[in-house]
């Protein structure tokens, strides 16, 4: 962060949750603060839940669901697993030195990747391209990703 925009913050070290604002930002401008190197992250779930990694960025007028209530599912923690994986990648885009970021970056990607293919083996192909770790081409075959939660309350 430039010396500029670090003495517009009152706080020495400015909290996540604070950012940086331009002084000659309007306030009918939508601003994102600057995310602080080695924010502070949610886990998996709960960013999942939150909708951002970083709790700094959590801002108050989006709709959330309760981590509490998503269902543990294989596909749920795929899905909490690779949003990880986005937003780190999203963070290392602007953040490219951080390299504790990066580091669980490299941990999330190999966790999804694991994931996955776990998930494919068990219940089929999640994408088009999964088909072809398979003996045949199972793309079209049910039951679809979304609907094996379907069938196994169903029973």
């Amino acid at each position: 962060m430039s010396q500029e925009l670090s003495n517009l913050c009152p706080i020495k070290n400015c909290p996540d949750n604070y950012g940086t604002q331009p002084a000659c930002a309007s306030l009918s401008v939508p601003y994102v603060p600057f995310q602080q190197t080695n924010s502070n992250k949610y886990d998996k779930t709960e960013a999942l839940s939150q909708g951002t990694l970083f709790p700094g960025l959590n801002l108050p007028f989006h709709l959330k669901s309760d981590g509490s209530e998503l269902q543990n599912t294989p596909l749920s923690e795929l899905q909490a697993l690779e949003f990880v994986v986005l937003e780190l990648g999203t963070y290392l885009d602007t953040h490219p030195d951080d390299m504790e970021a990066f580091e669980l970056f490299q941990e999330y990607v190999e966790l999804s990747k694991e994931a996955k293919a776990t998930y494919e083996k068990k219940y089929g192909p999640l994408t088009r391209q999964g088909s072809s770790s398979f003996s045949t081409y199972r793309w079209l075959q049910d039951p679809w990703p979304w609907n094996v939660i379907t069938s196994k309350e169903g029973k």
